[in-house]
């Protein structure tokens, strides 16, 4: 649910709220980075990818970790059947290391889920990670997710839980993880859906409202060595997709038949919830990255620099944005530039040192480890979105942002990174009554 380059972010946020009223959004259709992006897959939480993240591990820096998110806006108290993976659906890492824009290597995620005790519902899923390479198809790990973080009762010792559910897979080279996890995503979108109002002054200086504080998703993820993909010019080119069934029929039991057909991608954040147009964005999720060049119009007219103007007269450039083509569809010139073919894929220069010291803005402010060569938790995906719409790569550089400049939490020092959710006892989102 969070695509499009971040470009779109608040920027996307100016146009995300702008484009949300003039297409009649209704209040839950709109949450960035490409949470509820399309009508259809607003309507299939548990296909509905969030993000997508690339980067060299940071302390291991001889792998990388690629990894998605689906089912945006976890509450952790939502039981008694708490949020799970999908056993009717594939979830799909792709990875590109040739430069064709065609995935050359296939991590592919599929669950079961079992009948719960008493009432509730058991979290806790077995599942199977595949991988497809050179026409050959071989599963390579076993494992079980750890249980959703319910409460200290249900779930003691959370975090000795994830680090158990972790698997090895390659004689221990590689690992794969899936399960809940704290939303790494953060920005205000409380305030970018009400027609792109910032809370204090041009954005760039905080005061802004973390919608995603508390909430979670579920991460699917692996941490592969870098040697053994064998990259073109040390860059990859990343993306994730959910597949499902193309028939379901329903009644007292549901069964699933026909063909997989996909029913989600993502790349880059906010490609799909800003760029794309409303009528447009159901089949773009149904087709591949290397379809892009049908929609190289909206890349280089974006609707969302028109809305900013609209809104806030800043004089953003409107037409001939070659810049977003670049950084979004053949990736950037001595930096991670992949080939003229357009594609929508997340771009990773892997001989790129890890930076000493990040910056959340990524090459925006100088650290050309962060977004958009790959993306990392910590990058602010919504600034560098918005300033990059606003026509930084144009020489105009508009100090935008949407006053969130990180998550509420840190991550965590070793694979899977993200931190653990919120537990639902706790429930950070209710009122405690006297």
């Amino acid at each position: 649910m969070r695509k499009g380059i971040a470009i779109a972010a608040s920027v996307a946020a100016v146009t995300g709220a702008a484009l949300a009223a003039a297409v009649a959004l209704g209040p839950g259709d709109g949450e960035a980075s490409s949470h509820r992006e399309a009508p259809l897959i607003a309507e299939d939480p548990t296909a509905d990818l969030t993000d997508v993240y690339a980067f060299r591990s940071p302390d291991k820096p001889s792998t990388v970790t690629i990894m998605a998110n689906v089912i945006p806006a976890e509450d952790p108290a939502a039981g008694p059947n708490w949020y799970t993976f999908s056993p009717g659906a594939r979830y799909n890492l792709k990875i590109d290391t040739s430069g064709d824009v065609k995935p050359d290597v296939i991590y592919r995620f599929q669950f079961t889920r079992k009948t719960g005790q008493l009432f509730l519902g058991d979290t806790a899923q077995p599942y199977t990670v595949t991988r497809e390479e050179k026409g050959r198809s071989t599963v390579v790990a076993h494992g079980t997710t750890p249980p959703n973080n319910i409460g200290k009762r249900s779930t003691p010792d959370y975090r000795n839980l994830v680090t158990k559910s972790i698997v090895s897979f390659d004689d221990g080279a590689s690992k794969a993880f899936a399960g809940q996890r704290d939303d790494p995503f953060y920005g205000d979108i409380g305030a970018i859906f009400d027609l792109v109002a910032i809370r204090k002054g041009t954005g760039n200086m905080g005061g802004g409202k973390d919608f995603f504080a508390g909430y979670g998703v579920h991460t699917f993820a692996v941490q592969v060595p870098i040697a053994d993909l064998g990259a073109k010019s040390s860059t990859i080119g990343v993306w994730a997709s959910v597949d499902r069934r193309k028939v379901t029929t329903r009644g007292g039991t549901s069964h699933d038949s026909g063909a997989w057909v996909q029913v989600n991608r993502l790349a880059n954040p906010l490609v799909n919830e800003v760029i794309i147009p409303t009528g447009l964005k159901d089949r773009w999720n149904s087709q591949q990255p290397w379809n892009e060049s049908a929609y190289r119009k909206y890349y280089e007219s974006p609707l969302l620099a028109a809305v900013i103007n609209k809104l806030y007269k800043l004089g953003v450039p409107e037409n001939g944005r070659d810049d977003l083509v670049a950084v979004l569809l053949t990736g950037v010139p001595e930096l991670n530039f992949t080939g003229k073919k357009l594609a929508d894929v997340l771009r990773l220069n892997l001989s790129v040192p890890i930076a000493k010291d990040p910056s959340r803005l990524g090459v925006l402010g100088g650290d050309t480890q962060g977004w958009p060569n790959g993306r990392r938790l910590g990058d602010d995906v919504i600034d560098i979105a918005e300033q990059a719409v606003g026509g930084f790569l144009k020489g105009k550089k508009l100090p935008l942002g949407d006053g969130v400049n990180g998550d509420d939490v840190s991550p965590l020092d070793a694979f899977p990174y993200a931190a653990d959710p919120k537990a639902g006892f706790d429930n950070t989102k209710g009122l405690q009554k006297p």
